[in-house]
């Protein structure tokens, strides 16, 4: 099966060389949109091998990941994985990403940083998350599950798999970071099969400084909202 991976990037050029040389040898292709960078990501995602788009206006983490998506199903892509571009997803998640779609018993499957947490309800300290990010996070989870009736641990995981069949119907139009909660509704509308596989995030000083910042945690909550009123 083709397996093409879809990065966002957003003033990523201290991670974006790391991140696209993990990425080969697991997957067929790899697909960088630089979403409007004043920095040189998206020349450094081509030298090192990666099929670059550009967005010359950053519109939003939902709108590069369209625009990746698009491009991958026209390459004939069969398996699109998403994958954060600031170094916090672990390569070696991708397998267990991977399987349930080839096997087919699956035709999304979502990364959570939650799951292997269950049994530990509410140990904030267990997950290695910033104390109000995670909070907003299980906000932003509630809302979520009430808004879509699917009961997952994780909404805002950028890494998930999808099949091609359902890559091609899921309709992206929420350029904001609302967009992993509209993939969720997708899900539900269509009534894909899904499941939740856990995954590593790994919290660095850089990454705290983009998406997984408090400020940024807030925005996911906001975007939802507006989001969700604006329909």
């Amino acid at each position: 099966m083709k397996i093409i991976a879809v990065v966002p990037a957003y003033n990523e050029s201290s991670t974006i060389g790391f991140v696209v040389k993990g990425l080969r040898g697991r997957v067929d292709e790899i697909i960088v949109v630089d979403d409007g960078s004043k920095d040189n990501t998206y020349e450094l995602a081509a030298s090192v091998g990666a099929v670059a788009l550009r967005h010359f206006l950053n519109r939003g983490q939902g709108a590069a990941l369209k625009t990746g998506i698009d491009y991958a199903l026209g390459l004939g892509a069969e398996i699109i994985i998403t994958f954060d571009a600031d170094g916090q997803h672990d390569v070696k998640d991708i397998e267990k990403l991977i399987e349930p779609i080839t096997k087919g018993s699956a035709d999304v499957v979502l990364g959570s940083r939650f799951k292997k947490f269950q049994s530990s309800k509410f140990k904030v300290q267990s997950y290695g998350i910033p104390f109000f990010r995670f909070l907003i996070l299980k906000l932003a989870l509630i809302f979520t599950r009430i808004t879509t009736g699917l009961k997952v641990t994780d909404t805002h995981n950028g890494l998930r798999a999808l099949s091609m069949q359902a890559a091609q119907k899921i309709n992206i139009q929420q350029d904001g970071m609302a967009h992993a909660s509209e993939i969720l509704e997708e899900i539900a509308k269509y009534n894909f099969r899904y499941i939740e596989v856990p995954i590593t995030i790994h919290y660095t000083e850089y990454s705290k400084q983009k998406g997984q910042s408090s400020w940024n945690a807030f925005k996911i909550l906001w975007d939802l909202v507006v989001g969700k009123i604006s329909k």
